[in-house]
Order: structure tokens, then sequence, then C-alpha cells
């Protein structure tokens, strides 16, 4: 089949909490979601992005858990898993395509979670990512107000790592 055109598109609407990008493909969404949401032995961007990788350093160095779990057996992730330091919220089919959500065991002031939309259209497939903080407490508040520059950063290192690990398929 070759190498799928993936078309970056601008950054998804954004708000103070939520950084986002999207990118549609000539594959199709059961493709894509076969790589995305792969899981076993082997590299997955969801664990080896770098900007996860540095996150999870960092996290141990603040006496964080920095949680280091293994990817679980098995073809795709499935919701109760955990991998690197998420943990699966949920996976799985939806009207439009495959939805991923993994929350983030790190220390923060609130809550980080990732969502990975991967939806069918006739040309092939979109793939969105969004990640989101919901902060906790005055600590969290504050925390969001600098957070922004580091998640923009985040969302599109880690972007671009899933769309290099879907063209390598």
């Amino acid at each position: 089949m070759g190498r799928p055109s993936l078309s970056p598109r601008p950054p998804l609407p954004r708000s103070l909490r939520t950084s986002g990008r999207r990118s549609t493909s000539v594959r199709s969404a059961d493709e894509a979601w076969a790589v995305l949401a792969g899981a076993g032995h082997g590299r997955h961007w969801y664990v080896d992005a770098a900007p996860f990788v540095v996150r999870g350093a960092l996290d141990r160095l603040a006496l964080g858990g920095g949680r280091r779990w293994p990817v679980a057996d098995g073809p795709l992730l499935r919701a109760g898993d955990r991998a690197g330091f998420w943990r699966v919220l949920a996976a799985g089919t939806t009207a439009t395509g495959h939805r991923l959500v993994l929350e983030a065991a790190v220390r923060a002031p609130g809550r980080v979670v990732l969502e990975l939309r991967v939806d069918r259209h006739p040309a092939g497939c979109t793939v969105d990512l969004a990640i989101t903080f919901e902060p906790d407490g005055l600590l969290g508040a504050a925390y969001l107000l600098t957070d922004v520059p580091a998640r923009e950063a985040v969302v599109e290192l880690t972007h671009r790592r899933l769309l290099a690990d879907l063209r390598r398929v």
C-alpha cells in the first residue's frame, strides 16, 4: 500500500485547559487504530514519545511515581490497562471510528487526560489528539497558567511521533 499521506491540519480549537492537533491519513480508521492503539511488545508512541519519557523522569525527580508500567499484552489497549505512566480509561469503537482515553499517573496539581480519536472519512481517516489538564485547587489553577506553553510543545511532539508511527507501517 505504500506510505500513507498524512496532512497536518491547523491545531484544534483549544482552551486554557486543552491543547490538540488534527491530521488526516489515507489509511482506513481501522488500519490507523491498529497502529495507534496497538499493545504488546515493541515501541509505542504513548510510552516512548520523547515528552513522555522526559515527563516520567521529571516525575521521579520530584519524588513522584514516574511509573514505567509495561505495555499490556494483546493486540490493542483495553480499558483498565496500564502502560508507561498512563491508565487506560477507555479504548474502543465509536459511531464514527475509534477512541482512546488515557489518564496520567504523575505528580501534578490536577488531572492530565490524553484523548485520541481516529474517525473515518471518505478518503481515509482523521486523527485527533488532545491533552487536557483539569486543575485541582489554587495550586492547580496557578499551574494551569504556566502549563499552556509546555502542554502545546508536548502535544505537538507527541502528534508528530504518532504520525511517524503511522508512516512506518
